[in-house]
């Protein structure tokens, strides 16, 4: 007699067959939910819908895991459990990290996992709605699983582990065949994204972004490189008439001093201020501050050397543009939204500060955050910062912003005691010069009104129609930081204007700011950054940031420095990108010529001052694709690609 089964053993089967694509399908969901902080129609037809192949993918993998974790243990809720949390997990690090930096959790970010919860902890970081809910949905299914899947037939080892192993050899084939392989994945429509990963993220999911910038860890070698070919280039180099101690340009500092009155070294400081910029310039789209911001940047202009230094980053990545400060080298060649001190400054490499330890200067570096942000704590040493002096470090010290950040942000006006008490010891600890690297955080975004009182905050008078009130606070929030580094500017020029020594200031910005949710702010107020590139009629506005270098009368006098600031032959706009700021700061003092990378830079910021991805802008202030040079001008680019990947890569230096 044949059995056949009831109506309800087939319901129950058909239901144990649709759970896990089902249950990963909305694990999936919340995933996204939970990273973009709310869902709606409008997130679908913009961004899901428009690249559902790579949220297949991401699909796909949940379900993969699902099933190889149900066929190893014959447990649902586990299984149910852990392909849940490969979603939600990944997209809660993403919320926090975006609010955090304004960029996504990325794949070399797991390198800080030790230090992300107490970060997030002092920006008063809470957990968010979509958390809960998700949270919630995940047990109820966690806990439906269990009653749905009890009671199953109980299957012998060799057929669970058959299943197991062609479920994992699926997940291989998923994760190492597809995810790994970007001519699979851009045939498929997954375009990498290097200058914007927020974007990246929002098109195409938490974990198919992250799964493939996992390519992204090795640094690409350049075509035609080879350990010979760069032989070939230092030789060329070193023994070129441009490239060797004898002065290259006959105006400059270096050319016209003689060797005995070029003894004296000036001290250099560095510092670097969160999110800098002229918050005048608002006032051509109509606003207006009770208070001029910036009156001591404006004043400097009169008697400095100033313009715009050209950041690799957008709304965030400090590290990446201290790297390019302090070494010369361009992050456009390390992987797409890598993080180099994290992961390619792990070994002593050449820089700004290991150069000049070989000049007799001391080094150290000041920065008012954990010293493990961003590696920092091993990726100074590397570069030749002998001390640091992080937050740990750091007592009574007065902060500000704790509206946003639960525990404060250290005031401009702090790192100013902490720059001038740092260099005092080090004066007085031995006679040698002085490098000192300096980057603040009282800036840092998210702005809200009210992370200052009333009495203290910067207002707007005026502003255009119809703004958001949102913007307008974001806006008095930011301007008030932006106040609070302009003193800080002034009291680093008094201070030291008052000492024997002379001194060089290079300071600047790192980045713009985020303004609103994404560039929200910018799109209220009408300003360019927030068009497409190409849709500009600056391509380039979004990167660029004031700097100013500032000389006591000791330097000036020293340095000859009227002089030598003309002989560096900045474009009529004064921009520069900042992998060039090293080498303008050493040709101010006479030095750029006492070294082959160096002087190598000098000459192509002659040529190139701004290089910024695929675009450069050249002497005469034209925007440009690299692409469109000859070339003999590529050959220049391709040397210092070339150049930089070797310093990179190699443990022995030349």
């Amino acid at each position: 007699m044949t059995h056949h089964p009831s109506a309800a053993s087939l319901r129950l089967h058909g239901a144990r067959l649709l759970f896990p694509p089902v249950a990963t399908l909305l694990f999936l969901v919340l995933t996204e939910y939970i990273a973009r902080g709310t869902l709606s129609g409008d997130t679908f037809v913009q961004y899901i819908f428009p690249h559902a192949e790579a949220y297949l993918l991401a699909w796909g993998l949940l379900f993969l895991v699902w099933m190889a974790v149900d066929w190893l243990t014959r447990f649902a809720p586990l299984a149910t459990l852990l392909s849940a949390l490969l979603g939600c997990l990944p997209a809660t690090v993403d919320f926090y990290t975006l609010q955090l930096r304004g960029e996504p959790f990325l794949p070399w970010d797991l390198m800080q996992v030790s230090e992300a919860a107490g970060v997030a902890s002092a920006a008063g970081i809470h957990v968010q709605k979509s958390m809960v809910v998700s949270g919630v949905v995940v047990l109820a299914l966690t806990i439906g699983s269990f009653f749905l899947y009890r009671g199953r037939q109980k299957l012998p080892w060799v057929q669970r582990l058959a299943g197991f192993a062609a479920s994992t050899a699926a997940t291989c084939a998923l994760i190492f065949g597809v995810f790994l392989q970007p001519a699979v994945t851009q045939s498929l429509g997954i375009l990498p994204d290097a200058w914007m990963q927020d974007r990246y993220y929002r098109y195409y999911g938490v974990i198919t972004s992250f799964l493939t910038n996992l390519t992204n860890l090795e640094i690409d070698k350049p075509e035609d490189y080879s350990e010979e070919a760069v032989n070939a280039i230092l030789d060329d180099v070193e023994a070129g008439e441009k490239y060797t101690t004898s002065p290259a340009w006959p105006d400059s500092y270096a050319a016209q001093t003689p060797a005995d009155e070029q003894v004296k070294q000036p001290t250099i400081l560095y510092v670097m201020d969160e999110s800098y910029w002229d918050v005048s310039e608002l006032e051509q789209y109509g606003f207006q501050f009770d208070t001029d911001v910036s009156a001591n940047l404006h004043a400097l202009q009169q008697t400095s050397a100033y313009g715009r230094v050209y950041s690799p980053s957008f709304g965030g990545g400090t590290c990446d543009v201290e790297f390019e400060a302090l070494t010369g080298y361009s992050v456009s060649y390390l992987p797409s939204g890598s993080k180099p001190y994290q992961q390619h400054v792990t070994k002593p490499m050449f820089a700004l500060p290991s150069y000049l330890k070989t000049q007799g200067y001391q080094t150290a570096a000041v920065h008012c955050f954990w010293a493990r942000y961003w590696s920092r704590d091993t990726a100074y040493p590397n570069l030749g910062l002998d001390d640091f002096i992080s937050l740990e470090k750091m007592h009574g010290v007065q902060k500000v912003r704790r509206h946003y950040w639960t525990t404060g942000l250290v005031t401009d006006d702090s790192m100013a005691d902490q720059i001038i008490g740092q260099y005092e010891t080090m004066k007085a600890q031995s006679d040698a010069p002085v490098f000192l690297h300096a980057v603040t955080m009282q800036n840092h975004t998210n702005y809200n009104k009210d992370n200052y009182p009333d009495d203290q905050r910067v207002k707007v008078t005026e502003a255009p129609a119809g703004l958001r009130a949102s913007t307008v606070g974001a806006l008095e929030d930011f301007a008030t930081g932006i106040r609070d580094a302009d003193a800080m500017l002034g009291r680093l020029t008094e201070y030291f204007s008052q000492t024997e020594e002379p001194v060089l200031l290079a300071f600047y910005g790192d980045h713009l700011p985020y303004l609103g949710d994404g560039m929200r702010g910018y799109q209220d107020i009408d300003s360019q950054v927030a068009l497409p590139e190409a849709e500009r009629d600056d391509p380039l506005c979004s990167y660029e940031t004031p700097y100013v270098l500032w000389v006591n009368d000791a330097a000036a006098e020293v340095l000859d420095w009227e002089r030598a600031v003309a002989s560096l032959d900045l474009p009529e706009d004064r921009r520069l990108s900042a992998c060039f700021l090293g080498d303008t700061v050493l040709e101010l003092t006479g030095r750029d010529q006492d070294n082959a990378w160096f002087a190598f830079l000098s000459q192509l910021r002659r040529e190139r001052p701004v290089v910024q991805a695929e675009l450069y802008e050249d002497s005469e202030g034209q925007v440009r694709s690299l692409s469109s040079l000859s070339p003999e001008r590529q050959d220049a680019i391709r040397r210092w690609r070339c150049w930089s990947y070797y310093k990179l890569q190699q443990k022995e230096l030349r």
